[in-house]
């Protein structure tokens, strides 16, 4: 597939501003991807034309927005390969998504001494539920360690696996570490002592293809907002078997079935789970922003950021004193890289870069457990997406050795 980058970057039209006088290089993509335009319009056509609430009217208009929901259901499932869209839940990010599987499915599985396994490179989004759930429950936590080449330990995985883990819950990209691990090895691992697999795939959606029946996952959570949709839109995707014999956390609205004065039933799943009016626009944008990625192909993005990060992490590694977190080689590094510069502190080297126009992350990253396992208690972070630019890794480079002269040459 052929795309002239040129073009490509018409459909961000925010990639055009400057930043303090400076062309804007947005390199905070894993914290959220820009929405191209034909979400923006897609968006906009529903307002316009066909806003109502779903679920609830028979007039015309109510039945276009529920037909229009329900439809990206149907793209969501297919993005991801589920079996069917009924394994597709609404959320409004990843952080609801697995909220729900914590508060609903682990109080149905979890007992006193069971345990719960995480990895150290967990943000806190799925971290911190399993916490409260072991608290709850008087349940076990355990952290699967990082190997010295600062990748997940699967030789201590398979060691904290007991017959007792009854939850795996593991991001599949970190949001810190750049790198992937191997889900599909670990789920196999971990079903084989009957414990059940929650993935976090929200640094993943946008990068690689999705394939949940291949993973053999049984849950899995990712927000729009890292794909190009709206913020405030999630999904949860749960085999159909446990999504049935989970309960609903939230109550109101369509989700339910019929009720009486001291009763009440709910809907099947996925529509149990989604109370109140939904985010129905960001449900639109969310579909947009899917066939937005399906015509750039995901083969193609992931190819793409590829071949920027061949060229960006061995020049970062050129520059003195700066230290690189993750692995050090492009095969296992994807488009993600935290760092730090000896003697100047993150949110400083994040200030002078923006003040270049180049925006990237600086603090802890929602992953303060692994910061701790690193021996710092804060980093910087650029991520990439397809819209970057080999040019724009060198200006990025160029712009961290001005940072870096500046504040040594302050300190002199």
């Amino acid at each position: 597939m052929t795309i002239k980058r040129e073009t490509l970057r018409k459909d961000f039209p925010i990639l055009d501003r400057k930043v303090n006088e400076e062309p804007l290089l947005y390199l905070d993509n894993a914290a959220t991807l820009q929405t191209p335009n034909q979400v923006l319009k897609k968006i906009t056509e529903f307002y316009q034309k066909s806003h109502a609430n779903v679920h609830r009217g028979v007039y015309t208009l109510a039945q276009e927005a529920t037909q229009a929901y329900e439809q990206v259901r149907e793209q969501v499932a297919a993005f991801i390969h589920a079996a069917n869209a009924h394994e597709i839940v609404y959320t409004r990010s990843t952080t609801e998504s697995l909220n729900l599987v914590a508060s609903s499915f682990g109080e149905l599985v979890v007992q006193e001494g069971d345990e719960i396994l995480l990895t150290i490179m967990e943000h806190h989004s799925n971290l911190i539920p399993w916490q409260q759930l072991a608290k709850r429950k008087k349940a076990i936590l355990k952290y699967v360690p990082l190997t010295v080449d600062q990748t997940l330990d699967v030789h201590a995985f398979k060691q904290q696996l007991t017959e007792k883990t009854k939850i795996v819950a593991l991001a599949q990209t970190s949001n810190v570490l750049g790198v992937t691990n191997p889900v599909k090895k670990l789920v196999e691992l971990a079903h084989q002592q009957h414990a059940y697999v929650v993935v976090d795939a929200a640094q993943t959606v946008a990068h690689h293809a999705l394939d949940v029946q291949d993973l053999n996952v049984d849950f899995l959570a990712f927000s729009g907002h890292k794909m190009g949709a709206p913020t405030g839109i999630g999904v949860l995707y749960g085999k159909s078997e446990l999504l049935k014999a989970m309960p609903p956390i939230q109550f109101g609205g369509e989700m339910i079935e019929n009720v009486t004065k001291t009763t009440a039933t709910w809907q099947p799943a996925p529509w149990k789970f989604e109370a109140g009016t939904p985010n129905i626009g960001g449900v639109i944008g969310l579909g947009a922003a899917i066939d937005y990625l399906n015509h750039l192909e995901m083969s193609w993005i992931a190819a793409t950021e590829k071949k920027l990060m061949m060229h960006l992490l061995p020049e970062l590694q050129k520059i003195e004193g700066l230290t690189i977190y993750g692995p050090q080689t492009v095969e296992r590094h994807e488009g993600i890289v935290t760092f730090n510069l000896a003697h100047i502190h993150p949110h400083d080297v994040a200030t002078g870069l923006d003040m270049l126009g180049v925006e990237v992350r600086a603090g802890h990253h929602c992953a303060q457990p692994l910061m701790a396992a690193l021996g710092v208690e804060s980093t910087v972070r650029a991520s990439l997406s397809f819209y970057n630019s080999i040019a724009e890794m060198d200006r990025f480079v160029y712009a961290l050795k001005m940072v870096k002269e500046f504040f040594n040459h302050e300190s002199e």
